[in-house]
C-alpha cells in the first residue's frame, strides 16, 4: 500500500440488497471511479462478466453466489468493500459479512423498491447494529420513483429515512441528482459519467428541493441541540456541524440518510461514494466485544459477565475473526478482520477453540480473485491468511488472551437432498468437494443416513443445493445423481410435562444408577435458543460433577425426537431433584437417565411435527394475478398481501415449504415466462394432523424394519 491511512480513514463496508437491485454493478462502477479497473464489465453478457463475479456460475447466471473483498482508495480514504449475495439461499454470506463490517449501504431498487429480501438484510444489520445509509438505484427504469422508495423505507422497515438528494427527471428522462445540502443539480458525462457537471437547479425543481431541504434540515436537527439553536434563532447552519450531527445519528443507527442514482447508466456513484467518507463509522467508532474464555472457566462466568472490550489500537494484544472461507490450488483462503493488535506473517497466534497456535504464513490484501502479498495486518484491516486451516467465525488472539469473538448467527437449513456419484471410482472427488464446501458454508451440511446409508446434503432451498450440485460437477468433474428434496421437519412439545426417571442397573461387577426428577416446557417462539438447561438442585441430591452428565443427555436427546425422529426444537428442561448411589453412579448412568426422562416428558407434553414456512414473493403480469393467486392456495398457502406495480402485481404469501418444489417450472409456465418469485425461510408452524399422522406411521414403520 503506497499511502499510510490512519485508522479514522478505514471505511469496512458492505454493499448488500434484494436480488437484482443492482449491488454487483454499483461495485463496479466504484472500481472504476477508483481506479481500480480501467474498463467497465457488466453482470451479463459482455463476456467476461463483473470484476467482483469470478466464479463461472456466477457470470453464467448473472447472480452473485460468493461475497467478494476489494480495497479501493477514494479521496484520502481508504475503503474495503465486501459484495455479497441478494438470493436468500447465500444468506450466511451476508450473515458472515455483516458480522465483520462496520457500516453498510442498502440498496433498493427505484422501481420494485422493498423486497422481501431487503427486509432480511435489514433485520441482519440490525442483529448486529450495523449503522447504514440507503442508495436508490435503478432511477431509469420505467416505475421508479425515489419518493415512493423512500416511504416504504419508513413504512416496511421503519427506518427514519431522510432524502440528502432529489432526482432530476424521471424514468427515461433521468438526467442527473439535486444536493439538497449544497443546492446545486449534478449531471455526470463521458462515456462512463466521470466527469461531474455542476449546474443551477432548473427552475422548475427549485421550490420541491427548498421544501425538500427544509424538512431534511428539520430531521437531522432532531440529533443536534446545537444545530436546533441555530435553526429556531434563523441563523445559518453552518455544513460543518451539519455533517457532525447527520454522522453521529447515522453511527447511532437514528437516521438513514437516502442518496440516489443509476449505477448502470452511471450517474450519482461518486457522490454516494462521498457520502460513504463523510457519514459511515471507521473502526474506531464502533464497540466490539469478545469473552474471556479464562473468566468463564474458570470462575464460571455467564457470557455476559465475561465481556471485556477489544480496542482498535494497533498496539495491543492482536484480537481477530475468521469470517469466510474459500479452498484454493494453494490452501485454504481466510477472510480475516482484524480488531485490535497487528498480525504479522511468518508468527504464531492462539485458536481458542482448537486451544492451540496456529503459524500464519501468508498474508494478502484482496481484490475480487486477485491478490498482493503484504508484511502485516493493523487493526480495522480485512485481510486474508493462506494456508491456515481454521473453520469459518474462529477467532485469533494473542496467546496471552483467551478470548473468543461474538459467533455470528447461523440459520438451520430447511431442506435436504440424497447424492450419490454415478461411478463409484469418483466417491473420494464428492467427499472431497462435500468437506470443502461444508467448511466454507456453515449452511450447508453433510450427512449419511443410517438406514439408507445414503449421503443427505442439506441447506437452505433449492437453489443452494443446486449450485452445490453442478459445482461438484463442474469444479471436481463427478457426475452425481440426486435423489428427490425432502424437508426438514422438526418437533416440539405444546405444554409442560414432568419426568421422573430412575436407571438403574446393578447386577454383578461395577452398577450403573442415576435418578432425575423435573419438568420439560416449551420454550417462547421469539426465544433465539432451542434448548435451555436450569438445574435447581439444592443440597446435593445430585452431586455437582454429574449435573453436565443430565445436560448432555438431555441436549443429545434433541438431535432425533421420540415422536418421528425429527431434531427437536424449543425445549426448555428443569432440573429439579434426583438421587444417587455413592458407589454405582457416575456421569454416563446420569447422561442415560436423562435421555430416558427426555423421552418419557417428551411423549407426555402433547408434541407437534412443525413444518418450515417459506416467505414468498410473486412477481406476475396482473393478467395471471388470479391464476397465481389459485396455485398458491392449492399449496396451503396464506396470502399476507399485494402490491399494484404499474401492470405488474407482487403477491405476498407463506406457503410450507413442502408445497414448494419445481416451483419455478410451474410458474413459468402458468404465467408465459412473465413472472418471476423469491422465497426465504419464514418460521416453523405445526403440520396438519393429517400429515402429522401419515409421518408418524412412516417413522413406525422404518423403525419395525430395522428392528427386524
Amino acid at each position: 500500500m503506497a499511502k499510510k491511512y490512519e485508522l479514522k480513514d478505514f471505511r469496512n463496508i458492505g454493499i448488500s440488497a434484494h436480488i437484482d437491485s443492482g449491488k454487483t454493478t454499483l461495485t463496479e462502477r466504484i472500481l472504476f471511479y477508483c481506479g481500480m479497473i480501467h474498463k467497465i464489465q457488466e453482470v451479463r453478457g459482455d463476456g467476461d462478466g463483473a470484476k467482483m463475479d469470478h466464479m463461472e456460475l456466477e457470470k453464467e447466471r448473472g447472480i452473485t453466489i460468493t461475497s467478494a473483498a476489494v480495497t479501493v482508495h477514494w479521496d484520502n480514504t481508504l475503503i474495503q468493500i465486501i459484495d455479497t449475495p441478494g438470493h436468500v439461499d447465500f444468506t450466511v454470506e451476508v450473515e458472515r459479512s455483516l458480522r465483520v463490517l462496520d457500516g453498510a449501504i442498502l440498496v433498493l431498487c427505484g422501481a420494485s423498491g422493498v423486497q422481501s429480501q431487503s427486509i432480511t438484510v435489514d433485520r441482519q444489520m440490525k442483529r448486529y447494529k450495523v449503522p447504514c445509509m440507503a442508495f436508490i438505484n435503478k432511477l431509469d427504469r420505467a416505475g421508479a420513483d425515489a419518493m415512493n422508495v423512500i416511504g416504504q423505507l419508513k413504512e416496511k422497515l421503519g427506518h427514519n429515512a431522510v432524502p440528502m438528494q432529489m432526482q432530476i427527471g424521471h424514468e427515461d428522462q433521468f438526467e442527473g441528482i439535486v444536493d439538497l445540502l449544497t443546492m446545486k443539480a449534478y449531471y455526470f458525462d463521458g462515456s462512463h459519467g466521470e466527469q461531474i457537471r455542476e449546474e443551477e437547479i432548473p427552475a422548475d425543481l427549485l421550490d420541491k428541493a427548498q421544501e425538500l431541504r427544509g424538512e431534511m434540515y428539520d430531521s437531522i436537527s432532531m440529533f443536534s441541540d446545537e444545530m436546533t439553536e441555530l435553526m429556531l434563532e434563523e441563523k445559518d447552519v453552518p455544513d460543518e456541524l451539519f455533517h457532525k450531527a447527520l454522522r453521529e445519528a447515522v453511527i447511532a443507527r437514528q437516521v438513514t440518510p437516502v442518496f440516489m442514482g443509476s449505477a448502470f447508466k452511471n450517474k450519482g456513484v461518486q457522490l454516494l461514494l462521498n457520502a460513504v467518507q463523510r457519514y459511515l463509522p471507521s473502526p474506531l467508532d464502533r464497540s466490539y466485544e469478545a469473552i474471556d474464555n479464562d473468566k468463564v472457566n474458570e470462575d464460571h462466568a455467564s457470557e455476559q459477565e465475561a465481556k471485556i472490550e477489544i480496542v482498535p489500537d494497533k498496539d495491543k494484544p492482536l484480537v481477530a475473526m475468521a469470517f469466510k472461507i474459500t479452498e484454493e490450488t494453494y490452501g485454504q483462503l481466510t477472510y480475516t478482520r482484524i480488531y485490535q493488535g497487528t498480525m504479522k506473517k511468518g508468527e504464531s497466534f492462539y485458536n481458542p477453540r482448537l486451544r492451540k497456535k496456529q503459524r500464519i504464513g501468508r498474508i494478502v490484501r484482496m481484490f475480487s480473485n486477485d491478490r498482493k502479498d503484504i508484511d502485516f495486518a493493523e487493526a480495522g484491516d480485512i485481510i486474508a491468511m493462506i494456508g491456515v486451516d481454521c473453520a469459518s467465525g474462529d477467532t485469533y488472539c494473542d496467546e496471552d488472551l483467551n478470548v473468543t469473538l461474538e459467533s455470528m448467527h447461523v440459520p438451520d437449513p430447511v431442506i435436504e437432498l440424497a447424492l450419490k456419484p454415478e461411478k463409484q471410482e469418483d466417491l473420494v472427488k464428492v467427499s472431497k468437494a462435500l468437506n470443502r464446501f461444508m467448511k466454507e458454508d456453515p449452511t450447508f451440511k453433510v450427512s449419511v443416513d443410517e438406514e439408507s446409508n445414503e449421503t443427505i446434503i442439506k441447506g437452505m432451498g433449492e437453489l443452494h443445493l443446486e449450485i452445490y450440485v453442478q459445482r461438484i460437477q463442474r469444479e471436481y468433474k463427478a457426475n452425481v445423481t440426486v435423489g428427490q428434496p425432502k424437508v426438514n421437519y422438526r418437533e416440539s412439545p405444546t405444554m409442560q410435562a414432568a419426568f421422573d426417571y430412575k436407571h438403574k442397573k446393578q447386577t454383578g461387577g461395577s452398577g450403573q444408577y442415576g435418578h432425575v426428577v423435573g419438568s420439560l416446557s416449551p420454550l417462547n417462539e421469539e426465544s433465539e435458543e432451542n434448548f435451555t438447561f436450569k438445574s435447581n438442585v439444592v443440597g446435593g441430591t445430585i452431586p455437582k460433577e454429574y449435573i453436565p452428565g443430565c445436560e448432555k443427555g438431555f441436549r443429545e436427546s434433541m438431535s432425533k425426537g421420540p415422536l418421528a425422529g425429527f431434531q427437536v426444537i424449543k425445549v426448555e428442561i428443569n432440573l429439579d431433584e434426583g438421587t444417587y448411589h455413592p458407589v454405582d453412579s457416575s456421569e454416563m448412568a446420569f447422561k442415560l437417565a436423562s435421555r430416558q426422562a427426555f423421552k418419557q416428558a417428551f411423549l407426555n407434553s402433547k408434541p407437534v411435527i412443525l413444518e418450515p414456512i417459506m416467505s414468498v414473493e410473486v412477481e406476475t403480469p396482473t393478467e395471471f394475478q388470479g391464476t397465481v393467486q389459485g396455485d398458491l392456495s392449492s399449496r396451503r398457502g396464506f396470502l399476507t398481501g399485494s402490491d399494484m406495480r404499474e401492470d405488474f402485481t407482487i403477491i405476498n404469501c407463506e406457503v410450507p415449504l413442502a408445497e414448494m418444489f419445481g416451483y419455478s417450472t410451474e410458474l413459468r409456465s402458468m404465467t408465459q415466462g412473465k413472472a418471476g418469485f423469491s422465497m426465504e425461510f419464514c418460521k416453523y408452524r405445526p403440520v396438519p394432523a393429517s400429515i402429522q399422522e401419515q409421518l408418524i406411521s412412516k417413522f413406525k414403520e422404518a423403525q419395525a424394519k430395522g428392528n427386524k
